[in-house]
């Protein structure tokens, strides 16, 4: 669980979280802002003024639990619905940021394995 591989898909994973995290509120990384579909959906739920930050100091959270190794397969299992969410978005309504989303997905799935005996409990009758 300790290997070298694991910990730097840990701290590469806690980096793109807290990064991204603090822009969703900070807004210090430009981006276009996305067109059709995919900038009628973002607009809608930036309208609600409340979606972004929660996803935002989410993303923070899972993203310091990560790097200060504090109680990482409870952080994994927070993040997998919002990576989920991510893939989703790219792969129906954004093509373009695709590769992004894919790689969260699959350090998130490799740790949550890489961590599975964690887990194992909740699946004993």
């Amino acid at each position: 669980m300790n290997s070298m591989f694991t910990k730097i898909a840990r701290i590469l994973l806690g980096l793109m979280l807290v990064v991204f995290g603090a822009n969703k509120l900070f807004h210090f990384i430009p981006m276009d802002p996305p067109t059709g579909a995919a900038g009628d959906f973002m607009n809608s739920l930036g309208a609600t003024g409340y979606i972004f930050p929660v996803v935002g100091v989410l993303e923070i959270i899972i993203g310091l639990l990560l790097l200060l190794r504090k109680w990482v397969a409870f952080a994994l299992i927070l993040l997998a619905p919002i990576s989920i969410n991510i893939l989703l978005f790219h792969l129906f309504l954004d093509i373009p940021g695709l590769s992004f989303a894919l790689l969260v997905v699959v350090i998130n799935s490799i740790l949550i394995y890489k961590h599975w005996e964690k887990y194992r409990p909740l699946f004993n009758n």
